[in-house]
């Protein structure tokens, strides 16, 4: 059992959008694009590295002809393009925000991403109105071994910690919320936290998709509709 849900702090990448697959995926595209053959299992040789560092693979790998700095220009391009045009929205986020605003229960995204991919990105799935404010680290100046993004966007929906649920598809993210009196819900996301057991130990809840999660709110919360 938790305590009853006054409030929501959403992450927004494997959590309300569908978007992790182009972390994965964007070495493959560009090479694609500039019409060279992707070599076997570069998706997991890029995956872990820094942008920076994925430029420099890239470049020495496939003997480009321009500079690291114009290689991460051209894939920040395709990630913003992604994130305005294409990415979906997770199953079900639409009729959890219904439900939520049926509850009178505010919510709020506190993201890593930059802002403004993941406003357009909201707004064209069609959920942006069902949320109060967007928060990012880099406005907040603290990653999230940092509570402060959580603490400040509590502090703006008026709620305790202790009655504010924080949705979370990574490990270390929602140990920070958890340490710092939140809620917490880990969401399952097939390219999202490689440590999905320890995931379900440490959180409060933890859901398979955003219907679980709707429907134990539901349930923790008395079952009622308003």
């Amino acid at each position: 059992m938790i305590s009853p849900v006054k409030a929501i702090i959403f992450d927004a990448d494997g959590v309300l959008l569908d978007s992790l697959s182009i972390w994965r995926e964007l070495g493959k595209r560009y090479i694609t694009d500039l019409g060279y053959h992707p070599i076997a299992g570069m998706e997991e040789i890029l995956f872990p590295m820094s942008m920076e560092q994925g430029a420099a693979w890239l470049k020495s790998r496939f003997a480009l002809g321009f500079s690291e700095e114009k290689i991460v220009e051209d894939l920040k391009v395709r990630i913003q393009n992604y994130y305005f045009e294409e990415v979906p929205a997770k199953s079900g986020a639409r009729e959890l925000f219904q439900y939520l605003a049926s509850q009178k229960i505010p919510a709020v995204v506190a993201t890593s991403s930059p802002k403004e991919h993941i406003r357009r990105a909201l707004k064209r799935n069609g959920l942006l109105p069902f949320l109060k404010e967007i928060y990012t680290t880099s406005e907040i100046g603290e990653s999230k071994y940092s509570p402060k993004i959580y603490l400040t966007a509590a502090k703006v929906l008026g709620t305790e910690p202790s009655m504010t649920l924080v949705v979370e598809d990574s490990l270390y993210a929602l140990q920070t919320a958890g340490k710092a009196g939140f809620l917490t819900a880990g969401i399952y996301d097939a390219l999202g936290e490689p440590d999905q057991e320890q995931l379900k130990k440490d959180a409060h809840i933890y859901c398979q998709n955003l219907t679980e999660l709707q429907n134990y709110i539901f349930t923790e919360n008395g079952g009622n509709e308003k």
